[in-house]
């Protein structure tokens, strides 16, 4: 009996031995599962930090570059309208002279047009 008592205690201990080592299994399963929890939300929220800097640092770098880009369209545009008015100036003065040409060169040829008839009037005379 005294063999059957040992056993039987024996088998007790273990038991409550596997149970034990069940409820510490199960504790550090929760606590491993908490502390994996607690590092993703960290992730996370460093994560969404990042993604906030990087959106908001881009959309400065876009707005910088329309500015940029806006300067130089606008000071082509100016220049372009400098030299479209330069070009307008030189083809007007250049269309004044060939009018004053023209107009001496139909004034010359009247001229000689009137002595020519002078001249044929004179000489029916």
């Amino acid at each position: 009996m005294k063999k059957h008592l040992k056993a039987l205690l024996f088998t007790s201990l273990l038991g409550l031995v596997s149970i034990a080592l069940a409820q510490d299994v199960a504790t550090d399963a929760k606590k491993a599962a908490d502390d994996t929890a607690k590092a993703t939300d960290k992730a996370a929220k460093k994560t969404g930090h990042a993604t906030k800097t990087a959106a908001t640092d881009t959309a400065k770098g876009t707005e910088k570059a329309a500015d940029k880009t806006g300067a130089a369209t606008k000071k082509a545009a100016k220049d372009t309208a400098k030299g479209t008015e330069k070009a307008a100036d030189k083809t007007g003065h250049a269309t004044k002279t060939v009018a004053k040409d023209a107009e001496k060169g139909a004034k010359d040829a009247g001229h000689d047009v009137k002595k020519g008839t002078e001249k044929a009037v004179d000489a029916i005379k």
